[in-house]
């Protein structure tokens, strides 16, 4: 099979040759049919972050593919079913946040393409029991975004505690944005889209921005408070000045959810403000298993919609490039050559 290989920090992926792996106990093999890039992916392969994966390794945590084999003691999946490997690859299922719901924070949690190899490949491995099934009725073209940027997004929506009617600001609408947009107007939101590219302001009007905002020609923190300000902001650019712009744009009150991930992020805030205005900065990783399952849900219920392109696994590097120069419409998808 083919794999894409991240075999040193920074360089451009090596598409090799590899074994199909074989399931081990309670694993499964995944023929890949789609998976999406997502800029995690492109951060692990620079090494960019303080816990770095160790290469050679195979990025990859939106993949998407059918069960091609079966490990001891799996019983609940079988061959042949459409399966959703997410970012949370493992958790131990027995620490104080994984008995809460919250397995997204286990200490002992593995990361899908980045503690152990991910989905840029024809076949790869994964725990069954975090192996979500894909309904029948979702494309694995619009599941494999789904898997990250949407349970991300949908995720930081709930944690934002968006209610019906309430200003949600969507800071970058990319892969992530373009998603969290739309779970901001099921929450009854009513939306302000920002971001810096004419494409990326036009698909936020398509998708129902009651706002749409260009950050190169206006100031956004500006904008929100002549519209009373912000109840809550969501951080999905990948730059730390976009987090204190959206900061600034808070009402009393306000949340700002941080989910981007910048290199070197960094956000300084007021203390005397925050305080007095009774604002909450709250950083929310991914989903959980459950989340998915929801995300999956709405998707098959015709609740949103996924702008997607597709690219040969073999182009994985372009389409790197393509993500960070900008030009990708909002998810890039790979699939098998």
């Amino acid at each position: 099979m083919k794999a894409a290989v991240v075999k040193e920090f920074g360089q451009p992926l090596v598409i090799e040759e590899r074994p199909i792996p074989e399931p081990g106990p309670g694993q499964i093999t995944v023929r890949m049919e789609a998976s999406g890039l997502c800029h995690t992916d492109i951060h692990a392969a620079h090494g960019d972050w303080p816990v770095k994966p160790t290469p050679p390794f195979v990025p990859g945590h939106e993949g998407i593919g059918i069960v091609h084999a079966t490990g001891e003691g799996v019983t609940s999946l079988t061959g042949g079913e459409r399966v959703a490997v997410p970012w949370l690859g493992h958790a131990c299922g027995t620490c104080r946040f994984c008995l809460t719901g919250w397995e997204t924070l286990c200490e002992w949690q593995r990361n899908t393409g980045y503690s152990v190899d991910g989905c840029y490949a024809d076949y790869f491995l994964a725990e069954a029991a975090f192996a979500t099934r894909v309904p029948d009725s979702v494309d694995p073209f619009e599941a494999a975004p789904l898997t990250c940027a949407g349970v991300t997004t949908y995720k930081a929506i709930k944690v934002g505690r968006v209610q019906p009617a309430e200003l949600v600001a969507i800071s970058g609408v990319g892969g992530l944005g373009h998603l969290a947009l739309q779970y901001a107007k099921i929450f009854g939101a009513t939306v302000a889209a920002i971001d810096v590219t004419d494409e990326k302001l036009e698909l936020a009007k398509e998708l129902g921005a009651d706002l749409v905002i260009d950050a190169r020609t206006e100031d956004p923190a500006q904008v929100l408070q002549a519209n009373g300000g912000a109840d809550v902001a969501v951080g999905l650019a990948v730059d730390s000045k976009s987090f204190e712009i959206a900061y600034q744009g808070l009402r009393r009150g306000g949340r700002l959810v941080l989910v981007a991930l910048p290199a070197e992020g960094m956000l300084s805030i007021p203390v005397f403000d925050t305080v007095l205005n009774g604002t909450s900065v709250i950083g929310s990783i991914v989903g959980t298993r459950a989340d998915l399952d929801e995300v999956f849900a709405l998707h098959a219920a015709g609740r949103t919609k996924v702008i997607y392109q597709p690219r040969p696994l073999t182009a994985v590097n372009q389409a790197i490039d393509e993500v960070l120069q900008g030009r990708a419409p909002a998810r890039l998808v790979l699939q098998p050559s």
